[in-house]
């Protein structure tokens, strides 16, 4: 397989994993391809800027040019008892602080209300390798016009979430939801994501000190078979655990920012997602430079061009982080919608 680092939080090693680096991981130190266990590990999400190469090249894959539908998964027992809150959302008596329905509201807001900022990924498409633009007739990232990007949730409690999952385990969890959503086809899993919410207190794939807030992937770089096709998931650790280091507060003062992370962190890997399916075979700054993605290079950034910002969606304003833009050659935080 692949190697690939990404500045999201991703490892070099044997599997491709693209992800969220924790904020006190410098720019430099990216642009030099270090991995995250060189590069300085848990400090406070900080002010960044793009990578000084940053214009994304198509590798020969595809993206994600359906209508996007992604499955979340609150994995294990410690979520503790269920029931629903005020928006018809799943909660849970171990997340007082509300992540659960925070990002669940986040995916249903998703291509409501007129927001913008799912027009970055629409400029990408299918092309031939080494592509940097796009033509009008290419397949492109679609619009989710009218939201029902939030396809169903799954509380899992059959058992309890490991303490530490191996990004196998991870994967394993992800099979595991396609079938219990029915997705059981090849057919029927393209460009669907599944998103593995770990609950409080649990470290999936050693993220608390493995340099990284969130990764995304498919079954077969973690060594998961699935006989339903590939699968596209995203490892989404409950990073309030680790709070300013992967998000919180980083838009928002207060209690109005406790929650930052989550939608910074899961709104991150959505658009590398829509993308960069199965990474690095999508848009990426490319091998030399990294092999970054949309997020990646505008990760951490609180002022000026590409600041991260409050995105007003139909139901709520969430903090988001920007998406680079080829055709601006900047970060933005929103984009005309290309069809």
């Amino acid at each position: 397989m692949l190697s690939h680092m990404s500045a999201y939080g991703v490892r070099l090693g044997s599997v491709r994993k693209a992800g969220l680096l924790i904020g006190l991981v410098s720019v430099a130190a990216l642009a030099g391809g270090l991995t995250a266990g060189t590069a300085s590990a848990f400090g406070p999400a900080n002010s960044s800027a793009p990578l000084a190469t940053s214009t994304l090249t198509f590798g020969g894959g595809s993206v994600i040019s359906s209508k996007p539908k992604v499955y979340v998964v609150f994995w294990g027992t410690q979520w503790g008892t269920r029931s629903t809150d005020s928006n018809g959302n799943l909660k849970f008596s171990n997340d007082t602080a509300g992540a659960a329905g925070r990002v669940q509201q986040l995916i249903k807001g998703l291509g409501t209300g007129g927001e913008l900022w799912s027009g970055v990924p629409t400029q990408y498409c299918d092309l031939p390798p080494g592509a940097t633009s796009c033509s009008v007739s290419a397949p492109h990232v679609q619009y989710p016009t009218g939201g029902g990007v939030l396809a169903g949730v799954w509380y899992d409690n059959s058992r309890v979430a490991p303490s530490a999952a191996s990004s196998m385990q991870i994967g394993q969890e992800a099979v595991s939801a396609a079938g219990h959503f029915g997705n059981t086809t090849a057919a029927s899993n393209q460009g669907v994501q599944y998103v593995i919410f770990s609950p409080k207190g649990t470290n999936p794939d050693s993220y608390k000190t493995g340099g990284f807030c969130a990764w995304h992937d498919s079954n077969s770089d973690l060594g998961a078979s699935s006989p339903y096709g590939e699968i596209l998931l995203t490892n989404l650790p409950y990073v309030l655990d680790v709070g300013t280091k992967c998000g919180q507060n980083f838009v928002n003062a207060g209690s109005a920012g406790t929650l930052d992370g989550f939608t910074i962190v899961e709104g991150a890997q959505y658009a590398d997602t829509l993308t960069d399916p199965e990474p690095p075979s999508g848009w990426t700054t490319g091998f030399a430079n990294g092999a970054r993605e949309i997020a990646d290079v505008c990760a951490w950034i609180s002022s000026g061009q590409g600041a991260a910002a409050n995105v007003v969606m139909g139901n709520g304003s969430y903090p988001m982080q920007s998406l680079w833009s080829n055709d601006t050659t900047r970060c933005d935080i929103s984009h005309p919608i290309v069809t």
